[in-house]
C-alpha cells in the first residue's frame, strides 16, 4: 500500500460525507427509480397473463394503468435523483478546489514545493472534479444494487432456481469487475500525474515565452514539452486501453450471465414450472439486469479514477508546512514603526551563522557573492522558511513568536521576480495599500520611475495590464512591482534586485527615489547594484554564506577585492 492511500481514502470519505444529504436523497430516489424499472417486467407479465392468456380486458387495462403510474414515478425519481447526485458532485468538487487553493495560498506555504503551477492547477480542477464524481457514482451504484436486489427477489418468487442463480451469480460478477478495475486505477493515476506534469511544463513555457525567445531557446523548450507531452499521451492511451479492456470483458461476462438466466428460464417454462407471463417477466428481468450490471462497470471505473485523484489531492493537502503558523494572535510588537531587525547566528541553506543588526530607519545594503545566499536570506526574512540555527528578531521579538499575518504586515519582502496581476496599472500599484489617491501611492509611483511608464501608456494609470504583466516590457513590469512595494509603506521593506531591467540613468533616479520615499523607515536592499548601494547607510558583504565585511559602499569598493568583483564586474 502506498503512503498516500490512507489519506486519499480520507479525502474520499470527507467529500462524500460533506454531501451526505444530497447523496442520501439521490440514493433514495435512485432506489425508487430502479425499483420501478425492475417492476416494469413484472407488470408486463401480469398484463400478458390477464389480457392474452385469461382474455380479461378489464384486468389488462388495470395493469396497463398501473404500469403507466409506475413509469411516471420512475421518471420523476430519475430526474430529481440525478439532480441531487449532480449537485453533490459539483459541490464536493468545489469544496475540494477551495481547500486546495487555501492550502496552496496558506501563509505557512509548503504545498507548492516540487510542484509546477500547472500541476497544481490540474490537481485543483481535474482531480477535484473526479473526486466529486464519486458522489454521483455512489448514487448510481446504490440504485443499481437496489435494482439487482428487487430483480432477484422477483425472480425468487417466480422460480427459486432463477432467484438463486441471480443472488449467487451477481456477487461473483461484481467481484470479478472489482478485480478488473485495479489495472485501470494504477494506469489512471499514472495518466493524471503525467497530464498534470505536461500542463505544468506548458504553463511555465508560456509564462517564460518572451525570455525563451530572447535567448533563442525555443527549440530546446519545444523539445522538452514534446517529450513531456508524449509521456502524457502514452500514459493516457494505456489508461484508455485498460478502460476499454475492462468494459469489453465486463460486457462479455454480463452477456454470458444474462444468457444463462434466459436459458434456465426457458427450460423451466418448457417443463411447465413457470407460466407464459412469468417467462415474459423473467426474460424482461434478464434484459433489465443489463442496465444495473453495466452501471456497476461505470461505477467501478469512476471509483478507480476517484481513488487515484484523491491520493493526489491528499498529497497536496498533506504537504509539510514550510513554517509553523505561529500563535493565533501573535506576540506584541512594541512599536509598529520601530523596525529594528536583528539576525543572530542565522544558519539556513547556504548561510552560516550570519549576524546582522539593523537599526530602525536605517537603509542597509546586502551584497552576496553567491545568489543562493541572497535567496536563503530572503526566505528567512519573509519567514517562508525557519532557520536551521539562530534567530531573526523584529523589535526584540523572534519571528516565530508572531503570527504569520503580523510578520508579513511588518516585514515586506519584495522578490526580484514579483508578478503583476490582471487589472489596471493603478490596481497593481495599490494592491498593498488600498487607497488609489493616498500620498504614499503618488510618492511610490514617482520614486520607482513608474510615472515615466504612465506617461508612455495610452490610458495612463487606467491602462489594462494582462495576467502576470505580459502586456508590459520587463523594465515597466519591474518598476510597477517596485511601486507596489513602496506604496505598501511597510515598517520594514526588503527589496531584492529591483532595478535589473532598467537603464543606468533610470536606475540612478530610482535609487534616489527609494532613499527619499523610505526616509525614516527600515529598508534592506539585497542587491549588487552600485547605484542602489551608493544610497545606503552601510553595506553588509556575505561571502560563502558568512558576513565578511560591513561598511560604507565607497570604502568597501576601495578595500575589498571580493566586493569590487561582486558589484563592479
Amino acid at each position: 500500500m502506498r503512503k498516500a492511500d490512507l489519506p486519499g481514502q480520507r479525502v474520499l470519505r470527507d467529500a462524500v460525507g460533506g454531501q451526505r444529504r444530497d447523496v442520501a436523497l439521490g440514493a433514495v430516489l435512485g432506489m425508487g427509480h430502479q425499483t420501478g424499472e425492475a417492476l416494469v417486467p413484472v407488470l408486463i407479465g401480469l398484463a400478458v397473463e390477464r389480457g392474452v392468456v385469461a382474455g380479461d380486458a378489464g384486468g389488462l387495462l388495470l395493469w396497463l394503468g398501473v404500469l403507466a403510474v409506475v413509469y411516471v414515478g420512475l421518471s420523476y425519481s430519475f430526474r430529481f435523483g440525478a439532480r441531487a447526485g449532480e449537485r453533490a458532485s459539483v459541490t464536493a468538487a468545489h469544496r475540494l478546489r477551495t481547500q486546495l487553493v487555501g492550502r496552496v495560498l496558506a501563509p505557512e506555504g509548503g504545498a507548492d514545493e516540487g510542484r509546477l503551477p500547472g500541476e497544481l492547477a490540474s490537481t485543483a480542477t481535474e482531480d477535484a472534479k473526479r473526486v466529486g464524481a464519486v458522489t454521483m457514482a455512489l448514487v448510481v451504484g446504490i440504485g443499481a444494487a437496489t435494482g439487482l436486489v428487487v430483480g432477484a427477489v422477483v425472480l425468487l418468487r417466480i422460480s427459486l432456481p432463477l432467484g438463486l442463480l441471480v443472488l449467487l451469480g451477481t456477487p461473483l460478477l461484481l467481484w470479478l469487475v472489482h478485480l478488473l478495475s485495479k489495472p485501470l486505477e494504477r494506469r489512471s493515476e499514472t495518466e493524471q500525474e503525467r497530464a498534470a506534469r505536461a500542463s505544468g511544463v506548458a504553463a511555465d513555457l508560456v509564462a517564460g515565452l518572451r525570455v525563451l525567445k530572447g535567448i533563442r531557446a525555443e527549440p530546446a523548450a519545444v523539445a522538452r514539452y514534446r517529450r513531456t507531452s508524449q509521456e502524457s499521451l502514452t500514459a493516457t492511451l494505456r489508461a484508455a486501453r485498460a478502460e476499454a479492456w475492462q468494459n469489453g470483458v465486463v460486457t462479455i461476462l454480463t452477456g454470458a450471465f444474462l444468457a444463462l438466466v434466459a436459458l434456465v428460464g426457458g427450460r423451466l417454462t418448457a417443463r411447465g414450472d413457470i407460466s407464459l407471463g412469468e417467462l415474459v417477466s423473467s426474460v424482461a428481468l434478464a434484459l433489465f439486469l443489463i442496465g444495473p450490471l453495466s452501471e456497476f462497470s461505470w461505477v467501478n471505473a469512476e471509483l478507480a479514477q476517484g481513488r487515484a485523484s484523491a491520493a493526489r489531492i491528499a498529497e497536496v493537502l498533506g504537504a509539510p508546512r514550510a513554517v509553523t503558523p505561529g500563535p493565533p494572535h501573535g506576540g506584541a510588537v512594541p512599536r509598529r514603526n520601530a523596525g529594528r531587525l536583528r539576525l543572530s547566528g542565522l544558519s539556513y541553506g547556504s548561510l552560516r551563522e550570519v549576524d546582522m543588526d539593523i537599526a530602525p530607519g536605517e537603509t542597509v545594503g546586502v551584497v552576496t557573492t553567491d545568489p543562493a545566499d541572497a535567496t536563503a536570506l530572503l526566505r528567512c526574512l519573509g519567514r517562508h522558511a525557519d532557520p536551521a540555527g539562530g534567530t531573526v528578531e523584529l523589535d526584540g521579538t523572534q519571528l516565530p513568536a508572531l503570527s504569520l499575518a503580523q510578520v508579513r504586515a511588518e516585514i515586506l519582502v519584495a522578490e526580484h521576480d514579483a508578478d503583476l496581476f490582471e487589472g489596471t496599472l493603478l490596481d497593481n500599484v495599490t494592491a498593498g495599500h488600498g487607497s488609489p489617491t493616498a500620498a504614499p501611492v503618488t510618492a511610490a509611483i514617482a520614486a520607482s520611475g513608474t510615472d515615466e511608464v504612465v506617461r508612455a501608456l495610452p490610458d495612463g494609470t487606467a491602462t489594462a495590464v494582462t495576467a502576470r504583466g505580459h502586456s508590459l516590457s520587463g523594465g515597466q513590469r519591474q518598476r510597477v512591482a517596485l511601486a507596489r512595494a513602496l506604496a505598501a509603506d511597510a515598517p520594514v521593506l526588503v527589496l531584492h534586485e529591483p532595478t535589473t531591467a532598467v537603464d543606468a540613468v533610470t536606475e540612478a533616479g530610482i535609487a534616489a527615489g527609494i532613499r527619499d520615499v523610505r526616509g525614516g523607515r527600515t529598508t534592506v536592499l539585497v542587491t549588487n547594484s552600485p547605484a542602489l548601494l551608493a544610497v545606503t547607510d552601510r553595506v553588509v558583504l556575505i561571502e560563502d554564506g558568512r558576513v565578511t565585511a560591513t561598511g560604507a559602499h565607497e570604502r568597501l569598493v576601495h578595500d575589498r577585492a571580493a566586493y569590487r568583483t561582486a558589484v563592479l564586474a
